[in-house]
């Protein structure tokens, strides 16, 4: 049965509706760096000079950002300075697939407004802290206001941090999630050229259900790679496109 994480698409689709610019509705011509005879974008993918979708905004600072990073000021500061950057230890993986998970049905910025108090709830997201977590634990948090209280991902927020230490006998889960990093990333121009899931994330949803993860469907696995630099879906003329040191520009 599919995850409850899967009725919800990645960050980007999701705070695309609510972040609007003049450049992000209108037809988008794909950048010189995006589409020169040279570049895996133009020899990879047969298309037009002109883009027809949702392209990158021109902020007042001289960037391009993707619309869901361009408006809201928490939202930009997380675009420029963490989504998309490489996370390799254990607690900081582990807290981002426990948002991704509570992400469910809510916009990211919700999340990204709450990481203090769920960090505080949540013993700073210590694997070894979160196991421990029993009833009374459960009772608080369901108790707090200021973090998502729903029941059910509650319980695998736990429920992972047992499996996260239970990995640890074997790879690790910065192992287990990197060995799935594909041999390309994503060029896209567009929004709609985003994708939502791959078969990589396919195939790590699945591995990491058989080790007894919960809330870990494709779509929300994409959606951690994208944001721990697995893979690169920075839109092709963003500033931040090529900067995470894991993938260049070009992918």
């Amino acid at each position: 049965m599919q995850n409850a994480t899967e009725t919800t698409a990645t960050h980007t689709s999701t705070a695309t509706a609510t972040a609007t610019g003049t450049d992000s509705t209108s037809t988008t011509s794909t950048s010189t760096d995006a589409t020169s005879s040279g570049s895996p974008a133009a020899t990879s993918h047969e298309s037009p000079a002109v883009v027809i979708g949702t392209g990158s905004v021109l902020c007042e600072d001289g960037l391009r950002r993707p619309p869901w990073a361009a408006k809201d000021q928490l939202l930009r500061e997380y675009y420029d300075t963490e989504w998309g950057m490489p996370v390799r230890d254990e607690a900081g993986l582990y807290e981002r697939l426990v948002l991704e998970g509570f992400q469910s049905g809510l916009s990211w910025a919700t999340i990204l407004r709450k990481r203090p108090a769920f960090r505080e709830a949540f013993a700073g997201f210590s694997p070894d802290a979160v196991a421990q977590f029993g009833p009374a634990d459960v009772d608080r948090l369901m108790a707090d206001e200021r973090i998502v209280r729903n029941g059910r991902k509650i319980d695998a927020a736990i429920a992972n941090a047992r499996a996260v230490i239970e990995l640890r006998s074997d790879m690790g889960l910065s192992e287990l999630i990197w060995s799935y990093r594909p041999e390309s990333t994503p060029w896209p121009r567009v929004m709609e050229e985003v994708p939502s899931r791959s078969a990589e994330s396919e195939a790590l949803a699945n591995e990491l259900k058989r080790r007894g993860f919960s809330f870990v469907g494709p779509v929300t696995v994409f959606a951690l790679m994208e944001a721990i630099g697995v893979v690169d879906t920075h839109l092709m003329d963003s500033h931040r496109r090529g900067t995470s040191g894991v993938w260049t520009s070009a992918g």
